[in-house]
């Protein structure tokens, strides 16, 4: 007797176009088929947002995660100065012991990072922002009650984890429950949150340094985990991510959640159009990575997927996409918001004028950020990446020049420190009409969809190993080459400047196809044909009308 076989309904590649064993029938891919674009929900910007009510919820709520790291680098700048503080652990008070305690949260948050991948996969991007909530607050309750200098660093260090997995899980989140017309300015919300964590938190801070007694930074340690904890609980009173649910096969889920999160019926139209271009867009990860690593499956096919992002039509995007990750930190950026307080004072300011400068030199950047997002598409990518490194040079060139010339009598030479303020101001004006906003930009928009995932994975995690180093290396820097530390990040910035005329080509408003002719390879075009492959093979029968 006859044993039945199970049908292999996969699509296969032919040279004609896609070939489904079920049927034996092949379909021809043609260049030029174009897919259903999903229709417009409604205006973007804010008269967008305003309409999109529940969809701004989520999103305001998951970008907490964002908020949480901002608020660690505004409470360190001010804690790392305080006497109450080095009374408890005056390892802090030397040059190592503070970059020490300052950089374990940030190689925490590269360790994070690494995993998040696989953990919202697993288990949701609801539930994994949970789980890291929580190891994010055990990280802070550690920080708030430790005894000794080691305990501290290894809360910080815990803490670390949860910053760049929630820094790195809220975007994500967001990405995927945003309306294509709303996206990219929700995405907004996730710097916002970052600049605003960093602004708020300081001068929180700026108040409890008058407490005398250990309350004065134990406060503080112990707020950032009230946001942290809203967003944890918070985030289970809106549905799951659409996409997540399709990965999953749970395609009635995902129609239902997207449903909701539109305000509309699950027959509307457009939520059918997206719904599919969700289903299209899972099956065309699975297609691309079968075309390119055939018989592999598992972990062996997501190591070869990692070496994608290497290979000869990867590297370039990478060397973009990780780059503009390295300079963002060795800039400097970081080195000023943790270390703010101490660089005014290297410049001839007081005790507490250095705080004060500090706190307003954190507000610029806020006020900066805001209005990158309203040129960034009117200005370009490539021209904001080429000025900034250059224009953010000369300023540290100025500081240098004139830290060494009068940094050992400032109080004979008060309008030299005053220029340096200006310039410190200047620096800050530049890098948040610049690099703040490419630095998590630029990695999403290079690398095409079969890679973007862990070519985003990638950059990140070049950020935060790029801003441990950083931050453990400015105090030793600070204590022994002096002003030569304002040359130190001038020349990187001059780097950065070089890196984007040669590297960093011109995404905005550009296709797929327009950014494989700018790196020289296919790659876009080659998915253009799997995507054409993958709609064909998810397409739905039109719903018949019953009589």
């Amino acid at each position: 007797m006859a044993t039945d076989r199970k049908k292999d309904t996969k699509p296969h590649f032919t040279s004609e176009g896609v070939s489904t064993s079920e049927h034996h029938e092949t379909v021809a891919i043609k260049p030029d088929i174009e897919l259903q674009e999903t229709p417009a929900y409604g205006p973007d910007g804010i008269q967008g947002l305003v309409s999109s009510g529940y969809v701004l919820g989520a999103a305001f709520l998951a970008s907490l995660g964002g908020f949480s790291f901002g608020y660690d680098q505004g409470v360190i700048s001010i804690i790392n100065v305080m006497e109450q503080f080095h009374a408890v652990y005056p390892q802090a008070e030397t040059a190592f012991g503070k970059g020490l305690m300052t950089g374990m949260l940030l190689l925490g948050a590269f360790v994070g990072c690494l995993f998040m991948p696989y953990l919202a996969d697993r288990i949701s991007r609801k539930w994994a922002l949970t789980v890291v909530v929580v190891i994010f607050d055990i990280g802070a309750i550690i920080q708030t009650c430790a005894r000794n200098y080691g305990t501290l660093v290894a809360g910080r260090a815990i803490g670390g984890i949860g910053v760049g997995t929630l820094a790195m899980g809220a975007p994500l989140y967001i990405s995927e429950i945003s309306p294509p017309n709303l996206r990219g300015t929700l995405l907004v919300l996730e710097s916002v949150s970052i600049v605003s964590g960093v602004v708020i938190s300081y001068w929180i801070t700026f108040g409890t340094r008058l407490i005398e007694s250990e309350v004065s930074f134990r406060l503080p340690f112990g707020l950032q985990m009230v946001c942290a904890t809203i967003l944890g609980v918070g985030i289970h009173f809106f549905p799951y991510s659409p996409r997540w649910l399709a990965l999953v096969n749970r395609q009635q889920d995902c129609l239902t959640s997207l449903s909701k999160l539109r305000g509309l019926p699950e027959t509307d139209e457009r939520v059918q159009a997206e719904f599919q271009g969700i289903i299209t867009e899972v099956k065309f990860q699975e297609l691309i990575q079968e075309r390119r690593h055939p018989g592999k499956h598992g972990v062996k096919r997501q190591l070869l997927a990692w070496r994608d992002l290497f290979g000869r039509k990867g590297w370039r995007r990478t060397v973009v996409g990780c780059g503009v990750a390295f300079f963002q930190q060795f800039i400097g950026i970081n080195a000023f918001i943790y270390y703010a307080p101490t660089l005014f004072q290297s410049i001839g300011q007081s005790d507490e004028m250095s705080l004060i400068l500090s706190g307003v030199f954190n507000v610029l950047q806020l006020v900066t950020v805001l209005v990158c997002f309203v040129i960034i598409d009117k200005v370009g990518r490539r021209p904001l990446a080429i000025f900034g490194g250059f224009a953010t040079g000369v300023a540290y060139i100025v500081i240098a020049i004139l830290s060494g010339l009068y940094g050992k009598d400032w109080s004979a030479h008060t309008a030299a420190g005053w220029a340096c303020v200006a310039m410190a101001f200047l620096f800050i004006l530049i890098f948040g009409l610049t690099y703040s906003p490419l630095g998590w930009a630029l990695p999403s928009e290079v690398f095409p969809n079969a890679t973007r995932s862990k070519g985003v994975a990638l950059s990140t995690s070049t950020n935060w190993l790029s801003n441990f180093i950083v931050g453990v290396a400015t105090p030793p820097m600070m204590e022994n080459l002096g002003y030569r530390t304002y040359v130190f990040f001038a020349v990187w910035c001059v780097m950065a400047g070089i890196w984007a005329l040669i590297f960093v080509p011109e995404t905005s408003g550009k296709t797929l196809e327009e950014i494989d002719d700018v790196f020289g390879d296919t790659s876009g075009h080659e998915e253009q044909e799997v995507m054409r492959a993958a709609a064909l093979s998810t397409m739905r029968p039109p719903v018949q009308p019953t009589v």
